[in-house]
């Protein structure tokens, strides 16, 4: 037994004591990372009596996600715009795919659809409703816009996909199912003007809440938050195109304000930033949604490619005066950026 003057010093205690401390830590911590990779790798069974909803496949991402679902044996029923998408689509999958033609903004279209994929499923329900349907344009700045460039975007991806869930969202909890829905890290940082930011701004939020109603029932919803990849909707081209429509219909006094060089800036500045961001990968969105549907515990959120995981998610989380900056040191300046107009009375001279 040691005596009194025998005993450890305070400071080797005091080490011995934090080493332990850091141990435990690392230890918890790598137990914690570990039973969460295990969790979150577990999948479904019974793959072959579950039917899958998949909107917008003529191309993109409900394209890959169809012929990879397919792959994986499950039966999915796959909608198109166009006869020749669902041909194609067709002739690359197996005779279990099925394709239905669907207009989102088309209720008559939507009431189809219905009664064909409960014809489909059966006693079983509709286990997954993927609703990736959606356009991006008209975009550009605000003030260019009309009342009508934001109702065709927020018809398609935030109307339509609500009539889309809540008619098929009986079949979906028969089959105690999944609903993913298709957002945008510009559902959380608006980076331009006109309906689409507007539009996943709404996903998120109808997401949200349709997730905490259907809790009670085993109905599980997710939300995928992508950032920019290259598909029909980052098309430059048309974005391009579409900017210029909005620019030729200005009124004289708001291009002047803008000034004659500000639409080519602003067209540069778009295809620089489109280049460096866009990926050219689209497995890494469809591979989460594919993640939701199949994986027994499903995340409530996912959030896809480099720059939605290292750059627009955490800015959505800063304030907002440093996303403002960094949105002003990529777009252009306009002409006419005073801070105080003409017609505004000047207090310090009165």
């Amino acid at each position: 037994m040691l005596s009194e003057e025998e005993s450890f010093p305070d400071g080797i205690i005091q080490v011995f004591l934090s080493n332990l401390l850091l141990s435990c830590t690392v230890v918890t911590v790598v137990f914690l990372t570990a039973a969460w990779y295990i969790r979150d790798s577990l999948e479904i069974d019974d793959v072959e009596h579950k039917w899958v909803f998949v909107t917008g496949c003529d191309s993109g991402f409900g394209n890959l996600l169809a012929r990879q679902l397919d792959r994986r044996g499950l039966n999915v029923i796959a909608t198109c715009m166009t006869e020749k998408g669902s041909a194609d689509l067709k002739a690359e999958t197996s005779a279990r795919l099925k394709t239905v033609m669907l207009n989102v903004t088309d209720s008559a279209s939507i009431d189809s659809a219905v009664e064909f994929v409960r014809a489909e499923v059966g006693e079983y329900g509709l286990w997954g409703l993927v609703n990736n349907a959606g356009r991006s344009t008209p975009i550009g700045p605000t003030e260019w816009m009309q009342l009508e460039d934001f109702k065709k975007v927020l018809d398609v991806n935030l109307i339509g996909l609500i009539e889309v869930t809540l008619k098929f969202l009986p079949l979906v909890k028969k089959a105690q199912g999944r609903v993913v829905n298709m957002a945008s890290v510009l559902g959380r940082v608006a980076l331009n003007g006109g309906g689409y930011c507007l539009s996943k701004m709404g996903v998120e939020s109808f997401s949200d809440s349709l997730r905490r109603d259907m809790q009670h029932f085993g109905v599980k919803v997710s939300i995928i938050e992508p950032g920019f990849f290259k598909t029909g909707m980052t098309n430059v081209d048309l974005i391009e195109k579409d900017l210029q429509r909005l620019w030729n219909q200005l009124p004289t006094d708001v291009k002047d304000s803008y000034g004659t060089k500000y639409l080519d800036e602003y067209l540069k500045a778009q295809k620089f930033c489109m280049g460096i961001l866009c990926s050219s990968d689209i497995s890494k969105v469809t591979g989460c949604m594919q993640h939701a549907l199949l994986a027994r515990h499903p995340r409530t959120r996912y959030g896809a490619g480099w720059d939605a995981k290292l750059l627009w998610l955490p800015l959505s989380y800063l304030p907002s005066f440093i996303a403002d900056l960094s949105i002003r040191v990529i777009l252009p300046t306009p002409e006419d950026n005073r801070m105080v107009y003409p017609n505004q009375v000047d207090v310090a001279k009165t």
